[in-house]
């Protein structure tokens, strides 16, 4: 079965550093577009950053020149690597990516089951 399978988040405090992992599993053929989105209580999933398959990659104001995303296709594996961070990055983050595999090589879209990531002293 293909799923994406987050680790990495915990408690930090404010200027800290987390780096974010997201792992496909199963046989997988390729790794498309890449995302990470993230969710505060009491707010809506936003986007913090994107890579396509050609590498460019798009941040959410809010995380530029702190957050990092990138891709392993070798290890099927996605990370975002979070430095300087500040109390209001905490949120559920969640990796969304778009798989292809199967016999028949189609796309699929997936979620990450979302990593706690917490900014305090």
């Amino acid at each position: 079965q293909v799923q994406l399978v987050e680790s990495g988040g915990g408690l930090v405090q404010p200027g800290g550093s987390l780096r974010l992992s997201c792992a496909a599993s199963g046989t997988i053929f390729s790794i498309n577009g890449i995302r990470w989105y993230r969710q505060a209580p009491g707010q809506q999933r936003e986007l913090v950053a994107a890579m396509t398959s050609g590498g460019s990659t798009n941040y959410a104001d809010s995380v530029k020149g702190r957050f990092t995303i990138s891709r392993d296709n070798a290890k099927n594996t996605m990370y975002l690597q979070m430095n300087a961070l500040k109390p209001e990055d905490t949120a559920v983050y969640y990796c969304n990516a778009e798989l292809t595999y199967g016999t028949s090589r189609l796309t699929f879209s997936h979620w990450g089951q979302g990593t706690q990531v917490t900014v305090s002293s």
